[in-house]
């Protein structure tokens, strides 16, 4: 007796290793896709997260800065030194016997009161910073411009500026 080899089985066979390595290349081809997909979504995520710890130290400061030339009692003198390209700016304001300086060198933004031998960094990622009068008549008002850097450099962020306005209680 003579068997005779079964072709259509041989064939179903063969088929079937066929389909099962195309759903793996298909399947690999979408976890390439969502593993992409989730590195982009995490490093915005980061992103998003720098920047808002950037935003509310900025805003911290500001808000200090606001206060001390609010209780300014004297004249604010303000002392821009540059070198080599760098911008540093010194700010004096006279404050009830007191006298706070703010301090910007080399991108770092610090509040020192020589008085008290205190001082601590307000800033450390300053890009920009302007601080100048903005007299509205007999008001003596003071802007400050400042851009920070953001801790990822990336093309598609933009940049964080910041606007601060106050006055001195004692402007004439």
């Amino acid at each position: 007796m003579k068997l005779r080899p079964n072709i259509s089985r041989t064939r179903a066979a063969g088929i079937s290793l066929l389909e099962c390595l195309v759903y793996i290349g298909v399947l690999l081809i979408l976890l390439n896709g969502a593993g992409a997909a989730f590195y982009f979504c995490w490093d915005h995520t980061r992103a998003v997260i720098f920047a808002g710890d950037e935003i509310q130290s900025a805003l911290r400061a500001g808000e200090t800065w606001r206060a001390d030339i609010r209780a300014a009692t004297g004249k604010i003198s303000v002392e821009t030194q540059g070198k080599d390209g760098i911008t540093n700016e010194i700010v004096r304001i006279p404050e009830s016997g007191n006298e706070i300086i703010y301090r910007l060198e080399s991108g770092k933004l610090s509040r020192e009161i020589p008085a008290q031998k205190n001082s601590h960094p307000l800033l450390t990622r300053v890009k920009a910073s302007q601080i100048r009068p903005d007299p509205r008549g007999e008001i003596a008002a003071w802007r400050w411009e400042l851009e920070v850097t953001s801790r990822l450099n990336k093309d598609t962020q933009m940049p964080l500026r910041f606007t601060f306005e106050a006055v001195a209680k004692n402007s004439p």
